[in-house]
């Protein structure tokens, strides 16, 4: 197999999850209480992949938030004044990439399959010749595929030879890497037989925190959280404080939801920021933000 590092995109503007992404960049929002670019960290760290001599971060909206998270854990790419899109940030790291081929994920996908986060998505590699794009993809609703059947599933594989092409110019990996690939008939979809979650919209960001819970037991509550209300697949943050009625819901760290109050389908956030999270999903094209 070629050599292969990776790129976490955690750039994005996250608008369809406003009003959260408002406060956190849209990659540090939690999920399970778990931020969203962690977990996607250690799914790396579980192919072999840490450190910044093979893991790259780009951010630019929140910038400053994303940097300080990452630290020294990868390489981090900053993009001012705005994003450069998913092919512009792999344009931008074309030095620090080198002749490697590329695993390229979203930082806001939300994966969680049968085995071990890293070797749930090891077919992406398995045997791969350096030279054809792959992509993670799961069966799609019909009429809703944007590769035949088949709808992204947060990471994709990109030979060297593809990626040199690419410059820091704003553009997504959709229009310049993705649909050539797959007119010259040199894109192999890789089935994932886990649940794959985008995490971009408050439904989607809600049924991805509820998945997590349910694989707990139905409720997720930090160590330090306080909860004296009853709680129905609810994840709880830490040091929030919840007196009243969860169901189906999320509180972010520090949260607060007072006695009397009842919470369905939501995200609290602080003392009195609800934000509904019962609505359809809505789509978007595949690595974009």
């Amino acid at each position: 197999m070629s050599v292969v590092c990776a790129v976490l995109l955690a750039a994005g503007f996250g608008r369809r999850l406003r009003p959260l992404t408002t406060i956190r960049a849209k990659a540090l929002c939690p999920v399970g209480n778990v931020p969203l670019l962690d977990r996607a960290l250690d799914r790396l760290a579980g192919l072999g992949l840490s450190g910044p001599a093979t893991v790259a971060v780009n951010a630019s909206y929140l910038a400053d938030q994303v940097v300080a998270h990452v630290g020294d854990r990868a390489r981090l790419s900053v993009e001012l004044p705005a994003p450069l899109g998913t092919a512009g940030a792999l344009g931008q790291l074309r030095d620090w990439i080198d002749g490697r081929g590329v695993l390229a994920g979203n930082a806001d996908a939300y994966l969680a399959g049968a085995s071990a986060p890293g070797p749930d998505i090891a077919d992406l590699l398995t045997g791969w010749d350096g030279r054809r794009v792959r992509m993670l993809v799961r069966p799609a609703a019909a009429g809703q595929g944007e590769f035949g059947g088949w709808r992204f599933a947060g990471f994709s594989l990109l030979p060297w030879w593809r990626v040199s092409a690419l410059t820091s110019a704003p553009a997504e990996l959709w229009r310049e890497v993705w649909r050539p690939a797959e007119a010259a008939g040199e894109l192999d979809l890789v089935p994932y037989s886990g649940t794959y979650l985008d995490a971009g919209t408050p439904a989607d960001y809600l049924a991805a925190n509820l998945h997590a819970a349910d694989a707990a037991g139905g409720a997720l509550v930090a160590e330090d959280a306080t909860v004296t209300g009853p709680l129905r697949r609810a994840v709880v943050g830490a040091g929030a404080v919840v007196d009243g009625s969860l169901d189906r819901c999320v509180v972010w760290p520090g949260g607060r939801v007072g006695a009397g109050e009842r919470l369905v389908d939501a995200v609290r956030v602080g003392v009195d920021l609800t934000v509904a999270a019962g609505l359809a999903r809505t789509s978007q094209a595949p690595g974009t933000a």
